[in-house]
């Protein structure tokens, strides 16, 4: 990812209310957890599980090679109680709900964009520059 500036949605606020929507399948959207290599390996290294218990390989989905399992249910194999089990080294696609940040050639910059599938988007505190910047930091951190 190379060092650029990025565009994002002016004056919005959010503040997630833990629901647990984005971890799981709803009756409208079926959910895909997408994970590096490295946040599955990770994974695996705090948890103690191998990456085969709770990830499955998906061809064509540079840079992820995995999918996070499901339950019975359709959520997230780590979401326990509402609860994330790995909250801590949650993968950056957990991190960046509801935000998603594509690069746009026409406007030769990353833009951030957001659903309004999750409750909380335009409720709670003001989203800023220093939120989207941070986001912005994790993505260059995390994708090669």
């Amino acid at each position: 990812m190379n060092k650029v500036d990025f565009i994002y949605p002016a004056n919005l606020s959010y503040e997630c209310n833990r629901c647990g929507l984005c971890c799981g399948d709803t009756p409208h959207k079926i959910r895909h957890i997408l994970l590096l290599p490295k946040e599955a390996q990770m994974i695996s290294q705090q948890t103690g599980l191998p990456k085969q218990v709770f990830s499955k390989e998906v061809p064509n989905k540079d840079p992820y090679f995995y999918e996070m399992q499901k339950s019975v249910e359709g959520k997230c194999f780590f979401l326990k109680n509402n609860q994330c089990n790995i909250y801590q080294i949650r993968p950056l696609i957990c991190r960046f709900y509801p935000f998603e940040l594509k690069f746009s050639p026409d406007q030769g910059m990353y833009v951030f964009s957001y659903t309004l599938e999750c409750p909380t988007i335009n409720r709670g505190k003001p989203v800023t520059r220093k939120d989207f910047s941070e986001l912005y930091r994790l993505a260059q951190e995390y994708l090669p």
